[in-house]
Order: structure tokens, then sequence, then C-alpha cells
């Protein structure tokens, strides 16, 4: 299936000069989403993890139904001020600006391998965030997977030595 056909560009958002993918007819088509989530799981099933973190909120998305699908245990990262518990933060660069994520500080324990799902990996900047808050927390980084990549922005240089795979890649 071309996965690619179903994600639509929108130009000059969240501001004037950027290209958005828009992933929003792949989750409107059920035969498409079924197929994304378990190309996915096919990617990622023999990797060594038990956790898998999704960022708010697009990373929710595809994050949950492989933690739950895979029997693995889920991590929400959000914006400031959405989790209630005791948390720690990292901040970041976007493409289009500057922004901080949090986790709660119990959410993974010393020595837990995880993997981070999020949507599009564009720059680098949250997924580079997410994995300063796995390390805060005592965690180990097992990889990196997105369901589009933008290799022509470099995200892979933010992320050092980390293994990254991407189902669909600009």
């Amino acid at each position: 299936m071309d996965v690619k056909k179903y994600v639509r560009d929108v130009k000059d958002f969240p501001k004037e000069g950027i290209i958005f993918k828009d992933i929003t007819p792949v989750l409107s088509n059920p035969e498409v989403f079924k197929f994304v989530i378990d190309g996915m799981i096919e990617d990622i099933k023999d990797w060594n993890f038990d956790t898998i973190i999704g960022p708010e909120a697009r990373g929710f998305i595809f994050a949950a139904p492989l933690a739950y699908k895979m029997g693995k245990k889920f991590v929400p990262v959000r914006k400031p001020g959405k989790l209630p518990y005791k948390k720690i933060s990292a901040s970041y660069d976007l493409e289009y600006g500057s922004a901080t994520l949090e986790m709660h500080i119990d959410a993974i324990e010393k020595g837990e391998r995880v993997i981070i799902v999020d949507d599009v990996l564009a720059t680098g900047g949250t997924t580079a965030a997410i994995v300063e808050l796995v390390k805060k927390a005592g965690g180990i980084v097992e990889g990196v997977y997105n369901f589009a990549e933008l290799s022509f922005l470099n995200p892979r240089e933010k992320l050092n030595d980390i293994k990254v795979g991407s189902l669909i890649e600009y």
C-alpha cells in the first residue's frame, strides 16, 4: 500500500514557510491505519524493549495502539501542566519555535529499556528531549520509531548513536 498518498501537505502551517505533514487522512481510513500500525509492529517486533513512550499529542496516536497490541507498557510524555504527579522536564527547539515536555518521575524505572514512538521525525528536537527525560529517569533508549521521517531536515544528527526507524520517509 502506498501510505504516502494518504499524507496531505499543508503549506504555511503552523507558520509561513512550513509544509506540514497532515496525517489525518491516514487516521480517517481504517484500512490504511490498520496497515500502518501492523507495519510499525512488524518493523519493531525484534527490538529489545519493555516500554513505549509517546509524546503528546500525535505520538499518542501511534504509541498507544502499538503498546496495546504488543503487550508493552505505555508512558505518555506531555506538555507542561498536564501531568498531575511529580515530574521531570526537558526543553527543546522545534522547526518553528521551542517547547517543553514532562514525564512523571516514576514513569520509567532504572535500567528499563524503552523505545520512543512518534508521528513525524522532523528536526529531532522533540525526540532528543524525550531521550533526555529517559536518561534522567535512569532508563535506556533502545531506539526511536516514527510513522514518517523528514530526512531532508537531518533529524538523526540530534540523536547520535540511537537506532532510528520509520515506516515512511521523505
